[in-house]
């Protein structure tokens, strides 16, 4: 007989961030160039020359690449997809025919084995044709079974299901709850061990693929006990499992035809031979599954720029607006200078961090979240750009369109489709907190006991030590460095000249280090509450680096004859455009209204401004805030969608 399940957990604040703390990777075993620069080192050597793939990657990411383009021009029907809310069974039966379901996987379990670089070119194409197809593969790849197999899993785990994962089964990554997001401290999910098994109970929400799903990858809390170190552990759970129920498949605004859902467990048995990694490592399994499972975003954003950089271009050449076409009207010329930058930009972010992730020299799990948090944000910007590009039109649907007898161009999908990416796997304001926290480890690593108030005397005075031989070593790299001289990085001067942006990002990376270190020095313990500051220093590393890899990406393309010249220039507007943002951020650091924003926050919660509110109409229908999540057998019809 299993033990009952345990109760939801009461945590405070400070257990919370232990949690969060506990799972984190603490060691920096190789070099990382955003640590660097968040540091105040511009480490150039780290990323330039622009680390390429080996010819066998090429030639077999091409391959596959021309016959999923051929697949999703021919198969792949968006416009159905966005009106029924579903992929066609044929259509996903279709892509596990073509491989598309094991591009991660090693060959020898019957995967492609492409590289992360490629996997996010198939991402991208497979997304331009239909954002929901393009979800469905990344979901199960980046973040579902195959890739915390591919990290933690046994060579008996990696037999059995990866195999399937490459060709006939779907997963899916089961973590949020309906009371639990970014703070996993409070998950009531539990594994109750019993035997050579485990005992699943709880409740899991918006589990991506999960409706259709035959694997899972579920988060839950062991309960410790003799022998059991417990914790929140990852399991692999058969979705046609006893006990497994699908009990909602969720509609959003956007993304219509994804697969995601509400799913149940009472009493589900999981031998403990699916347990991934041991005991209470769930989390970091979670959180390093997503150092490279993250760069599937930035794949959809940047197919979204693509498209959106030709709808502008086409459309803008058309219309004509006084005489002359609109693309010659400053005010939209400039919105479609910023989608050419920031595609490029983005696009060099993304080969970037990819390439790295595969030559595993270089730990980039700050570059991956900085590609995460500023390709969100900047598809966003595009999207809606290109909204205004295109007036009316552009809020009016497609099929709206083309029964008016024009093109039906989804300008107004794009945008409700990647709304989602400013949420999705760590929101932009959770990825300020995750990025900064690591940005700051350094200073924390030698003088975080300065600020711990349940440090003793004792502790402080050795930290104050460390700190003190830290500080006087690194504090005076931070007073000059080579963006002051007018002759660094003259590799990067031809017909435009790119030299002058990267002397900036190298100024402006120790002015970054410098408003870290005095922020720390006057905030100390409040540090982690300048939730605002925090934010924004994270925004302008993002900038930063964004401005390296579009320079570094240029010279690339240079040097091997591929559109240099066209790229140089799309670099140079991009880092233009980016210091004006980096110049603004700098400004907020110390010049805005967070204290005023605290205050009206507080009325706000108590009610002092509830006047503001009256002379409307709630359309909200009735119901609690959260769903009632108690664990306990399913009262619903079982949902569940296996595609066969």
């Amino acid at each position: 007989m299993s033990a009952p399940p345990l109760k939801k957990p009461v945590v405070t604040e400070r257990e919370a961030r232990q949690v969060a703390e506990a799972a984190r990777e603490r060691h920096w075993r190789k070099p990382s160039f955003a640590k660097e620069l968040f540091l105040g080192r511009f480490r150039l050597d780290l990323i330039h020359p622009h680390p390429l793939p080996t010819d066998e990657a090429v030639r077999r990411g091409e391959q596959f690449l021309a016959k999923l383009r051929d697949f999703c021009e021919t198969k792949v029907d968006g416009a159905r997809i966005e009106r029924e809310a579903r992929i066609p069974d044929e259509v996903v039966n279709g892509l596990k025919e073509l491989g598309a379901l094991g591009m991660k996987i090693e060959p020898k379990y019957g995967g492609l084995g492409l590289t992360q670089v490629y996997y996010n070119k198939a991402l991208a194409l497979a997304g331009s044709a239909s954002p929901a197809v393009g979800v469905l593969l990344s979901a199960h790849q980046s973040i579902g079974v195959p890739q915390p197999l591919k990290l933690f899993g046994t060579p008996e785990q990696k037999e059995a299901f990866l195999p399937r994962c490459a060709r006939t089964d779907i997963s899916a990554f089961l973590l949020t709850e309906p009371d639990v997001g970014s703070d996993p401290a409070r998950l009531a999910t539990s594994a109750v061990p019993d035997g050579d098994d485990y005992v699943l109970d709880g409740v899991k929400l918006w589990t991506t693929n999960g409706v259709v799903a035959d694997l899972l990858v579920v988060m839950a809390r062991v309960p410790k006990s003799e022998g059991h170190p417990g914790g929140i552990t990852a399991f692999v759970v058969e979705t046609a499992s006893p006990g497994v129920t699908v009990e909602n498949r969720n509609a959003f605004m956007g993304l219509r035809g994804i697969e995601n859902g509400v799913t149940r467990f009472h009493q589900v048995r999981v031998p403990a031979a699916n347990r991934i990694g041991p005991e209470g490592a769930g989390l970091k399994i979670a959180l390093t599954t997503l150092n490279t499972g993250r760069l599937s975003l930035p794949a959809s954003c940047v197919a979204a720029g693509k498209w959106c950089l030709k709808i502008a271009r086409e459309w803008s050449a058309a219309r004509e607006q006084w005489g002359k076409p609109i693309a010659h009207h400053e005010a939209v010329g400039a919105k479609i200078s910023f989608i050419a930058a920031t595609t490029f930009a983005l696009e060099a972010v993304l080969d970037l961090s990819s390439q790295m992730a595969d030559e595993d020299r270089n730990d980039i799990r700050i570059e991956g979240a900085l590609a995460k948090l500023i390709a969100s944000e900047m598809g966003w910007r595009m999207a809606d750009e290109l909204v205004q590009i295109r007036g009316g039109r552009g809020f009016e649907t497609a099929d709206s369109l083309a029964a008016r007898g024009e093109r039906a161009v989804p300008a107004e999908q794009l945008l409700r489709d990647l709304r989602i990416n400013r949420i999705f796997e760590g929101s932009t304001e959770i990825m300020h907190l995750l990025i900064a926290r690591e940005a700051v480890d350094a200073h924390l690593s030698v003088a975080g006991d300065l600020i711990d108030p349940e440090k003793s005397l004792q502790d402080k005075a050795r930290a104050g030590a460390n700190a003190g031989v830290f500080y006087a070593k690194w504090l005076p790299k931070l007073v000059a460095g080579p963006g002051q001289l007018p002759s660094s990085y003259t590799e990067f001067k031809h017909e435009v000249d790119l030299s002058p942006h990267l002397r900036y990002v190298e100024r402006h990376a120790r002015k970054l280090a410098r408003s870290t270190f005095y922020a720390m020095s006057r905030w100390q313990g409040r540090m982690e509450t300048k939730q605002g500051f925090l934010g924004r220093i994270v925004d302008i590393g993002a900038e930063l680096f964004a401005m390296s890899a579009a320079c570094v990406r240029a010279e690339l393309l240079r040097s091997r004859g591929e559109h240099g010249r066209e790229a140089y220039q799309l670099a140079d507007v991009f880092c233009h455009q980016a210091r004006l943002r980096v110049d603004a951020l700098f400004t907020r650091l110390w010049s805005n209204t967070d204290d005023l924003d605290r205050k009206v926050v507080k009325g706000v919660l108590t009610g002092t401004y509830e006047w503001l509110e009256h002379g409307i109409v709630d359309p909200s229908g009735e119901g609690p805030w959260i769903a009632d999540a108690t664990p306990g057998p399913s009262t619903r019809e079982n949902v569940h969608r296996p595609v066969r």
